[in-house]
């Protein structure tokens, strides 16, 4: 992008505006669709960010809702405007989730549970090639290449040197074992999860198999939580066709509560690295 601007989030914190404009008027998003001849699916989009969204559709917004401080519609019209830029994710083309991607990129803390594989964030290149390719097996080098350099791209926000994304991880035991590439892939995967555990913004704990049923028991899912107060959290959970985005509060609230009864019940984060050591050295073997 030209500037910092986050087209992502410009469109939710706007989507937001508008919801919150249309609840002041006391207005059904059925009704507002009725008077600008549009469909309730596409000013529901607009809420949620799921849709970019013109300059016209604001200033028709707005004079549905009567808005008559020009202040207001000034700034509503320049963040339609930023919103419509394009983030460095669409350099690479079509990428399936593009949304989440903005999302994190600008997010403050990320909390993921993963009962499979590594997660994206604490991946080498040689463990995303293998686990892009067998996870696509139909698709084309060129769109398994471009998926790799992606991921590859996301992991400068738990690199860089000013305000890194807070990261915590809860990794199933199994994703310690299920052998993605080779051994020597694995074994290099796993120290790597042990050289970025100890940096100071990310904390990794491992869920033994032990613990037999468990709160993350139906899947893997994130949670996106960020700095300004104006952005709502965010619980993402990836599909094969579609991914899901939970912003309501209730929906955060219970997740999160999940999420604390995942770190309750895995290896503290000493015991979790002892564990990721001597699987790591049986790979070596």
């Amino acid at each position: 992008m030209a500037s910092n601007v986050n087209p992502t989030v410009r469109r939710r914190r706007l989507g937001q505006e508008l919801r919150r404009l249309r609840e002041l008027k006391g207005m059904t998003a059925e009704e507002v669709a009725e008077r600008l001849l549009v469909s309730q699916s596409k000013i529901s989009r607009l809420e949620n960010g799921r849709r970019s969204i013109s300059q016209r559709d604001v200033r028709d917004l707005c004079n549905v809702y009567e808005v008559e401080d020009q202040r207001i519609v000034e700034s509503l019209m320049q963040m339609a405007k930023d919103s419509r830029q394009q983030g460095w994710w669409h350099a690479f083309g079509d990428i399936p989730y593009s949304v989440y991607i903005g999302l994190e990129t600008d997010a403050e803390s990320l909390r993921v549970y993963e009962p499979q594989i590594i997660t994206g964030l604490l991946q080498t290149r040689a463990y995303a090639e293998a686990i892009i390719q067998g996870g696509s097996p139909e698709a084309s080098e060129q769109e398994n290449d471009k998926r790799v350099e992606v991921r590859l791209r996301r992991q400068s926000r738990i690199t860089a040197e000013k305000d890194p994304l807070r990261l915590w991880v809860v990794l199933d035991e199994a994703a310690l074992h299920r052998m993605v590439g080779s051994r020597q892939v694995m074994r290099e995967q796993l120290e790597h999860v042990l050289e970025m555990s100890r940096l100071p913004h990310i904390t990794v704990q491992v869920l033994p198999f032990e613990v037999g049923a468990h709160a993350g028991i139906n899947g893997q899912y994130s949670i996106l939580e960020f700095a300004d107060a104006a952005d709502s959290s965010v619980v993402y959970i990836e599909g094969v066709t579609s991914d899901l985005y939970l912003e309501k509060p209730h929906d955060v609230q219970k997740y999160t509560v999940m999420y604390e009864h995942l770190r309750a019940q895995s290896l503290n984060v000493e015991a979790s690295r002892r564990l990721v050591e001597r699987i790591a050295k049986e790979y070596a073997r």
